[in-house]
């Protein structure tokens, strides 16, 4: 094979990859829903426990569970939810906004509900994005 033949291979492996690789970082880049209804498709970034251990940072087991995504979101619960311990980093999910609390105070947007679910999985929760509504402690 000649080295233009290779350079020539080597070019359309580069756009095979690149075209295999775009739905992926897509799915990653799309922001938090903002309207109620407004479903996006996005990736955990990393399954843990509602709380962590003050010096060492590692979960607290029977705290609960929280999930992050790699657009920003969180959801948390005081209770351990099977479907979410079940998922993994990496794992895409659907998350769709259903509720947003009224009457917050300005600036306090703590409360959104969202309902996930778990694209390998198929399994699903609702949760909201912090601990306490707006306007709480």
């Amino acid at each position: 094979m000649v080295a233009s033949d290779r350079r020539r291979n080597a070019g359309l492996a580069l756009v095979a990859v690149a075209a295999l690789a775009a739905p992926l970082l897509a799915h990653a880049a799309e922001p938090m829903p903002h309207r109620v209804g407004q479903c996006v498709t996005t990736r955990i970034r990393a399954v843990t426990t509602r709380l962590e251990d003050g010096v060492t940072h590692q979960p607290e087991p029977g705290s609960g569970s929280a999930v992050k995504f790699t657009n920003g979101g969180y959801q948390v619960s005081y209770e351990t939810i099977g479907a979410i311990s079940r998922s993994r980093g990496g794992d895409r999910v659907r998350m769709c906004l259903v509720s947003i609390p009224q009457d917050c105070p300005a600036g306090d947007a703590r409360g959104r509900e969202y309902r996930t679910t778990n694209l390998r999985t198929g399994q699903s929760w609702r949760l909201p994005d912090a601990e306490h509504g707006c306007g709480g402690a």
